[in-house]
């Protein structure tokens, strides 16, 4: 067993068959989006930390679009304003990155646990207090396969993807006329908000049901996350120079 099996597959393997042994009904997906809320919270601190930056970010926006006009023909000097303004807010504009990588792993392991993870000399890596199951039905609600193709759950994660990302781009503070790069800016928040959803689901509808529904509950439990802290009144509103 390589190292990753041993520290992400199987692992995971062992809390999802152990969520289909507890759950009433033995139901696959719920066994799946119990899964996904543990995962959610092992990663909480990072998440939390994540969304408090976009807020950050979104709460001094007004100050970074009044550097870019007052720096606007100066590239040079717009960079250093900027690498200023963050490090004397302590923001860093790449954070929000650092959860997504780090769901990658869990995604690749959940991808193979469904592919290989389930079959009957696969259950042979359950631990000792993990219950071996006589089968594992795969079934979600009684009539979705999570082990098979589903458009409809890639139409769910799609539109759910959507939900974030038009939130993220609507609490964006205003622009400010004179800045050219803010057109820009704003064009492209416009094409990621529509193209990120389409992607979804074109990637969605070719991978299992249930890595789907994982990616749609994890999208799901991070939307209602942003609504919590990027709703909260912003301190910092006002708070441009004159």
């Amino acid at each position: 067993m390589n190292p990753f099996e041993l520290l992400f597959s199987q692992p995971i393997l062992n809390l999802l068959v152990w969520l289909h042994n507890v759950i009433p009904g033995n139901d696959f997906g719920w066994a799946i989006i119990a899964l996904t809320i543990i995962i959610k919270i092992v990663l909480l601190p990072l998440s939390a930390k994540s969304l408090k930056s976009q807020k950050a970010l979104q709460d001094i926006q007004p100050k970074i679009n009044k550097i870019k006009a007052e720096h606007k023909d100066n590239k040079e000097l717009l960079g250093k304003e900027m690498m200023n303004l963050y490090k004397q807010e302590k923001v860093s504009p790449f954070s929000s990155c650092l959860p997504l990588l780090i769901q990658f792993p869990f995604l690749i392991a959940i991808y193979q646990v469904l592919r290989t993870g389930l079959e009957n000399g696969s259950l042979d890596k359950l631990y000792s207090f993990v219950a071996r199951p006589e089968i594992v039905d795969t079934m979600f609600l009684g009539f979705i396969n999570l082990n098979a193709r589903n458009i409809s759950l890639a139409v769910l994660a799609g539109a759910l993807q959507f939900l974030q990302t038009r939130m993220l781009t609507h609490n964006k503070q205003p622009e400010i006329p004179g800045a050219r790069d803010e057109g820009m800016a704003s064009m492209v928040n416009k094409q990621m908000m529509y193209m990120m959803p389409i992607i979804t689901v074109l990637i969605g509808a070719s991978l299992p049901g249930g890595l789907v529904l994982y990616w749609a509950t994890n999208t799901l439990i991070t939307l209602v996350q942003q609504i919590v802290v990027l709703q909260k009144p912003k301190d910092n509103d006002a708070v441009v120079a004159q």
